[in-house]
Order: C-alpha cells, then structure tokens, then sequence
C-alpha cells in the first residue's frame, strides 16, 4: 500500500516537477519564435538587443522580455559557436534568471546555459558577473562565450591576478565580467581601500551566476577572504614550542575525529605547565590559566593541533619551504592560502621549514557576505540538493533539478563492504583487471594522495597500466582528464575528476586535433580534424561496447556532493556507464560513524576472507550518516556566520560612509558636527550636567581643549564668571573652533582645505577600522569561554562589538577634530615629503592587497628548484605544452620558451 506522501507525488507531482513544469510553456514560446530570429541578419541580431535595451530601460520588466531575449541568445549561440541549445538548458537559464541554482549532471553545457540570464540581465547595463573556481576556466570561458555576446552586440571582460590597472577597469565596465571568486571578494575589499572614486574597480552588484556554485558558496566559504599586512616575527616561539609536544603521550590528551578537535586532559595540562616552567616559557610562579600566559597557552594548543590532527600529504604537502594545504573536497593545492591564529605557523615547525611571519587583518569579508550584496545571485552545478537547505537559508537561493536532454543510462551498483582494507583493496585490483581485460575505461576515485599513490603501488605491482591524477600532478589535469575516458584507460585521481574538462568516451577531440597541429604545424586544419573525428569514432564505439565509463570509488567521502560528483563523472549526455563505490570497516567514515553494527552484522553472516556484503540497506545506512555529518558541518558554518553577520553590519556602515566621504565636494559639515559632537562629550566629561560649579574639573576642561581642540582658551576664568553654565561653555568653545577652522580654510585656500578634510577623514576610518577588527578578532577567540558563565556567545559578542563600534566612532570623530585642528600650511618641500608618505602607504596596502589576491589565486605551479632565468641550462627539458619551469603557471611556450 502506498504511504500519503508517495500517493501525493504520484497525483500531484514533487515540487521540483511543478517547477519544471511551470517553465514548458515559456520554452515553447522562445522555440516559436525561433523562425523569426533565424530569418536575422547579423546586424539585425545587434539591433534586437539595442530594442530590447531600450525597452528594459523604459520599465519593461525583464521577465517580459525573457522569451525573445532568449530566442535572440541562442540565435547568436548558433551563429558564433555552431552550438544550438536543447531545451533543457533554456530550462537552466529561466531558472538562473530567477535567482535559483540550476543543478544539470556533468555534460549539460552548463557553460552555455549561462549565457541567456547574463544577456538578458546586462540589457539593464548594471553589468552582470560570472564567478567560476579558477582564472583557467574565467579566461578558457570568457573567451569561448564572447563570441556569443560579441554577436549579440555586448561586449565582455576578463578579471585575472596581476593585471594592470586601466584593463581590470575596463574588464568590470563591461556588460558581462568572468571572474573567480577570490578576484571579485578582493577587488571588492580594495575598493574599499581605495583614496578616489576613479580607482574603484566594481561598480556594483547586480547580478550574478556562480559556477560550481556548491564549491565556492559552500566547501570554499568556511575561509574568510583577508587583506593583510606583516606583523611581528615570533618563529624561534614556534620552533621552541614545537620540541614540547613530542614529549606527551596518549593520556595527556583527548582526539574527537568526529568533531576534528583535541584538547588536553587534566594530567596533560600538569604535566604542560611543569614542561613549559622548566623550559621558561611560563614565569615562575605562574600558572597556565593565568591571564599573561595566554599567547603561550593558544600557541600551545595550536601546536598540539598541527601534529595531531594535520597529517601530511593528506591535509597538506611541502613544497620546498612552504606548506601548502590541500582542498579536501576537490583533492587541489590551495597555493597562498594560509590557516589562520599561528596554525600555519604550528605546521611550519613541525615539518622544519621557514616559519613565515603572522599576519595583521588590514581588511576582510566571508564569502556569504560578499555574494549577499548581488541584488539576484544564482549558480549551477551538477550536485546541489544535498545541500539545499543551507543554499535557502543562508543565500535565499532555491534548488532546481533540470533533466537531463537524454535519459541517464549510468548503472550505480550498491556499495560493496570488506571487513578490512586489505580485503577491500585487493577486490578493487581485481576489479580493474577485469574491467580493463574488456577494455573498458576506469576512473578510480581516493580520498588522499597518500592512498592514490598507495593504490598506485599496488597497480605497478599487478602489472596494470595508469594515470595518478593528484595535486603532485595538477599541471597534467586536462592532458589526464581528456585521455580518461579512451578505451582501456586505468586513471586514478583524488577528489577532483574532470573539473573543467570533460570526460568524452574515446578521448577528447579538440584535445587530440591540438596536439596534431602543435606536432605539425603545416598540417590543414580540417584535414586533420576529420581524420581525427573518423578515428575517435572507431575509438568511441569500441568503448561504448566496452560498457561506457567505469567510475570505481574507494572510499565514502564526508559529502555526499563529493560521492555525486565522481559518479556523474560516468554516463554523461545519455552515454552508458556504471559505478561502484567499494568500503571497509577501516575507513574514516566507517570507523568514525557506526562500524559497530556492521561489524556485528557481517560477524553473524559469518562472512569469509575476501567477502563483501552488498545491500541498499547498506546505502541508506551510510547515507544517513553522510546527512548528520553535513548537518553538523552546515551548523558550524551557520554559527560561525552569525558571528560574521555582526562585522558585516559594521563593515557595510564604514564602506558606506567611505563611500559618501570620496562623493562629497564639501565636507566641511561632516567635520563641524563631528567637533561639535567632540566638544559637546568633552564638556560633559568635565562639567557633567545636573552638577554644581564646585564639582567642576575645570583645569581638566582646559588641559583637554588645549590638547584635543590645539586651543589656548581662558575656559577657567569662563567657568568662574557669574551665571554660565555648561552650555554657554560648549558654545564658546564652538565658535572658537569654527573662527580657527575658518583662518585655516582661508589661509590653505578653500580647494586645498576641502582635500585635506577628505584625506584626514578616510586615513583615520581606514586605520580605526583595522584597530577595530583586530579588537574584535581576539574578542572572537574569548567570547566562547562566557559559556561557561551560562551566558550566550552569541549575544555578548554581539553586545561587545556594538560597544567597541560605538567608541571606535567616538575616538574616530576625536582624532579627526584633533588632527584638522593641528594641521598647518606647510612649505614646498614638506608638501612634497607628506606627497611621497602617502603614495608610499597606498603603494604599501597595494602590495599587501595584491600579495593577498595573488596568493589566493596563484597558478599552482612552482618554479623549478634551482631555476636560473639568465641560465637555460637550468631550466631542465620541458616540452613546448608543459608548464614553464619558472613558476608563472603559463605553458612553456607562451612563456620562457619563447626565448629559444
């Protein structure tokens, strides 16, 4: 008998079925028109989107113009790349433009789909953003779809690290911007760095697709996005540290892998205390939980937490000097990209490498908080739903499964489960020699580098050929990607298969057509297109009889996204293909999550070596699992958020403001109520009101004056004559401050006098508000002990850092009252002196926010060690397509190889 939801989907369909439905008949309506575009000529393309334009802006709304705007776009798609677009990616684009995310499986073309919300959305001309995960991909997809918006009559930029100034300018003035989404949160942070409107690079946010939307809104928002300046050296603290954390044993501390955290127990801190006391790190007479020992203690814990819950080649590599952290969820290098609070540093000592100095927070933004300022923000992946809740709460974004243009023909098998990994690998050897036996493709999906190499041992071992595609080998991704997929290719790869490059069934065809050209460059073109087309045919078949694509996992990952992504790998565009996740009792998930009832089920089944239980309930089991750990996961994201939340309030306020400041011709009423305000707090902080003249500070009232106001006033004798009262003194002290300022302004020249208050007002916001998030990241770290004072974290942070802002404001309007009253003309050579300090320090938070931004998107490539520009003997022997041994992440031959 069917339960009353089955019956309710079966008569009413699911909500994702309405939505679909709902857009068949505005399909239908661009596929009507779809004669008419045709019959266009180039030129009447462009002037349709002039018409269109002129309409947006004469208040027809867009969701009017959407069908023949639609229609127009894939028009021009068809005319500039030759590529028609199915009605499942018209689907996808409706959806985008409303501001959901559309998840279409891996091969949907999803980068066309994009075009059709952001043609539509830049007829507004506000200009619209498309975010992918790296410069690769915005460059390879901003080139390709330009010719659509070329076609179309708009014109379309690239932002990339590095780039010069007037390009990255003209780049964001376009009508649709590729970016990544490192570059859009920097630029937006440096915007706000910025002394003049002219500077500023984004001109707003209005509307935005996001690409591999679950990637970045989601696995890469747990990083904040920081512009940040060097601050003290403390690594011989560091290495010092270091040597203490060998010395302890299992009983001094206490692993949750659940959770990622360790703490140490009640005889590890005696044991710590007496260890640091004899070492001199704790002062005699000390205790650990005393208030001068904090540095030392937090470093200790940091310390405690680089050994034993970061492991090499699993959480990072070494590279060199540096220690670079790998994404767990996509298997790559983040180069640049730092752990914060002294732990990259705890990692550094204790693989013996230079220690880089701690870094001070110049200026910062969470990814939530930067994509929440687009005024609609919407993405596409393949895998979404999974996480769909925390898409809607955190983004307002909704969910869309688009079908797919041919019926999925994938075969995923239930998982199979080994008692131990012994067990479990030597099924999955077996497994490849049979799969391989018949020709067919595999794609082997690990967890780490550590075990894909490991894996990698084993295959060397039974004598079958492979590919290991890792971090180790990121600059050979495409070249391995593309060849996945030929018949009888074995490639094993970390989390990361296929991002940006299609898996084709027999090889890729514009990869292979390439390569013959670069081998031959007098070959014709479309000679060799054809012959290779011909062949890859013959390849394709013979691989399609094969089976199609074999995606075999190793391991469950934490994410369910992840599992999804190595699976739609397989079976893309209605190709067959099949997948099977293999599993032990050892592994993470395994052990970490609800072993034990397996274990005492697969004991009863009296199971022999060798033996896997194979059982949907078993999927369910783990799916289950799976949802608590990202419930878990999205809970801490959500809490640290509403941490973030109270700073975003803040920062919006002082951008803001920032902004009116550089709009402002006069600002001379700005700064006159800010002294006005200063004096009025100044009176009341000596002559409080409702008090007697005998319980005056009258000599305090004067000293300040003198200091914060640079006025020697007779403000005692005032106090000591007959009837005044504090506000007779406020306001004599008022137009004593109005007369100096006057004198001043006439003495600069009005033009100078205005430039002045503008430059004195933004260099003191910019450095109160460093002060200020440096203030609020330690109270960060503390505001969690209040809990065990049963009060709230939440509530006191967010108490406390509206207090901090509050008298972060007051000293700001005091220093800026302060520092206008003691500025003084200056001779020639002073004016040219201040000219240089202040191009020095723009230059200087320039470099900080350009280091940041490079750091972040660096090419994951490293110069050669020992690589000598001026010496090509150095250079090692690269081929003309490999990566150029100097680092730059450009291939040899766009690079130092044009040199030979």
């Amino acid at each position: 008998m069917l339960g009353l939801g089955t019956l309710a989907k079966k008569v009413f369909g699911t909500p994702n079925d309405r939505k679909i439905k709902a857009t068949r008949p505005i399909v239908e309506k661009i596929n009507a028109l779809e004669p008419e575009f045709e019959k266009l000529s180039d030129e009447g393309i462009i002037a349709k989107t002039a018409e269109f334009s002129e309409r947006a802006k004469n208040g027809e709304s867009l969701d009017a113009l959407l069908p023949e705007a639609f229609a127009n776009c894939r028009e021009a798609a068809r005319r500039a790349l030759g590529l028609r677009a199915f009605d499942t990616q018209l689907m996808g684009g409706i959806f985008l433009h409303q501001g959901n995310i559309s998840e279409m499986k891996t091969g949907e073309g999803k980068t066309l789909v994009a075009t059709f919300p952001s043609y539509l959305n830049a007829l507004t001309g506000k200009g619209v953003h498309i975010v992918t995960v790296n410069d690769y991909l915005a460059k390879r997809d901003a080139e390709w779809m330009s010719k659509v918006y070329g076609a179309l009559g708009l014109t379309t930029g690239v932002v990339y690290p590095g780039q010069p100034e007037t390009e990255k300018q003209a780049a964001y003035g376009a009508d649709v911007t590729y970016a990544t989404n490192n570059e859009l949160g920097f630029d937006y942070l440096r915007d706000n760095m910025k002394a003049e409107l002219s500077q500023m690079f984004q001109r707003g946010h209005n509307f935005a697709v996001v690409d591999e939307v679950d990637s970045i809104l989601i696995d890469e928002a747990r990083t904040p996005l920081i512009i940040s300046g060097p601050s003290e050296d403390r690594s011989e603290l560091y290495k010092t540290i270091d040597t203490v954390i060998p010395e302890l044993t299992d009983e001094h501390y206490t692993i949750d892998e659940k959770t990622r955290s360790v703490t140490y127990t009640e005889e590890g801190n005696d044991f710590l205390e007496n260890l640091l006391l004899s070492r001199g790190l704790l002062e005699e007479g000390t205790t650990l939980y005393d208030a001068e020992n904090t540095t030392v203690v937090h470093h200790v814990n940091q310390a405690l937490r680089a050994h034993k819950l970061f492991n090499k080649d699993k959480d990072y590599i070494v590279r060199g000097q540096d220690v670079v952290l790998i994404d767990e969820f996509t298997g790559r290098m983040m180069a640049g990209r730092r752990l914060s609070e002294g732990l990259h540093q705890a990692i550094e000592a204790k693989e013996g490498v230079t220690i880089q100095p701690e870094n001070t927070t110049l200026a910062q933004v969470t990814f939530q908080n930067y994509f929440r300022l687009y005024d609609t923000l919407s993405g596409m992946t393949g895998t979404a739903v999974t996480e769909a809740e925390e898409f809607a709460e955190i983004y307002g974004l909704g969910v869309v499964e688009v079908p797919t243009n041919r019926p999925i023909q994938r075969v995923d098998e239930d998982d199979a489960v080994y008692r131990t990994a012994r067990e479990k690998y030597a099924a999955i050897v077996e497994t490849i020699k049979e799969a391989t036996a018949k020709g067919q493709p595999i794609l082997v999906g690990t967890t780490s580098i550590e075990k894909s190499e490991a894996l990698s041992q084993m295959l060397d071992t039974a004598g079958i050929k492979h590919d290991v595609l890792n971090a180790r080998q990121h600059e050979r991704e495409a070249q391995i990607v593309a060849d996945a997929g030929k018949f009888g290719a074995v490639t094993i790869a970390t989390n990361m298969a296929g991002r940006g490059t299609d898996i084709q069934l027999g090889g890729n065809v514009e990869m292979k057509v390439l390569e013959a050209l670069e081998a031959d460059p007098e070959a014709d073109p479309d000679t060799v297109r054809r012959r290779i087309e011909a062949e890859h045919a013959e390849e394709k078949q013979r691989v399609l009889d094969a089976g199609g694509l074999f995606v075999l996992a190793t391991e469950r990952h934490e994410s369910r996204r992840i599992d999804n992504q190595l699976r739609g790998r397989s079976g893309r565009q209605g190709d067959p293909g099949r997948s099977s996740f293999f599993l032990s009792l050892e592994d993470d998930l395994m052990r970490i999550f609800g072993s034990e009832r397996l274990e005492k089920v697969l004991s009863s089944l009296g199971m022999k070596e060798g033996e896997a239980i194979v059982h949907p309930w078993v999927n369910k089991s783990l799916e289950r699992a799976q949802a608590k750990v990202e419930g878990r996961n999205f809970d801490i994201r959500k809490q640290l958020l509403k941490f973030d939340d109270v700073m975003n309030e803040q920062r919006k306020v002082i951008f803001a403001q920032r902004l009116d400041i550089m709009k402002a011709e006069d600002l001379s009423e700005i700064t006159e109520d800010m002294r006005e305000q200063v004096i009025d707090d100044m009176v009341d902080e000596f002559m409080p009101p409702k008090t007697y003249a005998d319980q005056w500070n009258v000599e305090g009232l004067y000293a300040a004056v003198i200091e914060r106001l640079n006025l020697d006033l007779p403000v005692i004798e005032w106090a000591a004559e007959e009837g005044v009262d504090d506000e007779e003194i406020a306001e004599r002290l008022e137009k004593a401050t109005a007369e100096q300022m006057a004198q001043k302004a006439e003495r600069f020249g009005p033009e100078n006098m205005r430039q002045i208050e503008k430059q004195i007002l933004l260099q003191t916001i910019d450095g109160k508000w460093r002060e200020h998030l440096l203030t609020l990241e330690h109270l960060r770290s503390v505001v969690n002990f209040r809990a065990y004072a049963q009060r709230d974290p939440l509530n006191e942070y967010k108490n406390e850092a509206f207090q901090l802002f509050e008298s972060m404001l007051d000293s700001l309007r005091e220093d800026v009252t302060q520092r206008l009253s003691r500025v003084e003309p200056m001779s020639e050579e002073q004016q040219q002196q201040m000219l240089a300090q202040i191009a020095q320090q723009q230059a200087q938070l320039q470099g900080a926010a350009d280091a940041a931004q490079a750091a972040a998107d660096a090419p994951e490539g490293a110069a050669l060690e020992g690589f000598d520009e001026s010496d090509p003997a150095t250079w090692g022997n690269p081929a003309r397509n490999d990566l150029c041994p100097c680092g730059s992440g450009k291939k040899f031959k766009h690079c130092h190889g044009k040199l030979l």
